[in-house]
């Protein structure tokens, strides 16, 4: 065999093996992972070249962005949120359902506390994802829905399961 097909053998079994071994993790994070509900604020519920979704913002980003902008009171830019990740700190009550409890600076988690990987870009704060899709003609079954329903993994990576009302 020429090594240049050895090369491009071992080359796709590596990307075999990454990709394979991206999907055990959110297998597992779907399996094991904690159940928190967050706050939706929809948007626009339609989009013709993708098909039927909704556009998804979380209220929990809107407290999010506030205390950021709260953190950078001091610096050249206060309204302005720069690009960063981050973690914030999140209390389940009783129905999962998440409630803000601080930006994350490494303190210890109390019971009952998770810790949930958000990104600003544009000056958006952002999670898991910005849409959820579903089958055409399926919008009145989540025209309701208040809350999006995401597992997360030890990590504090979220995955969107489901929309529930």
């Amino acid at each position: 065999m020429k090594p240049t097909k050895i090369v491009a053998v071992l080359g796709l079994l590596l990307i075999l093996l990454a990709v394979n071994w991206s999907i055990y993790k959110q297998e597992q994070v779907l399996a094991q992972g904690k159940t928190v509900l967050l706050k939706l604020a929809p948007v626009d519920p339609r989009s013709l070249m993708q098909g039927d979704y909704m556009a998804l913002r979380f209220e929990i980003a809107n407290q999010i962005r506030s205390e950021l902008l709260h953190q950078n009171a001091d610096s050249e830019t206060p309204y302005k949120l720069e690009p960063q990740e981050g973690y914030v700190v999140v209390k389940r009550n009783q129905q999962n359902q998440a409630e803000f409890v601080r930006i994350d600076h490494g303190e210890a988690l109390a019971e009952n506390e998770l810790r949930l990987f958000f990104r600003v870009r544009h000056g958006t704060v952002k999670f898991a994802t910005n849409a959820f899709f579903f089958q055409e003609g399926k919008a009145t079954e989540y025209e309701n829905a208040e809350f999006g329903e995401f597992k997360v993994g030890d990590d504090g990576n979220l995955l969107l399961v489901d929309l529930s009302d």
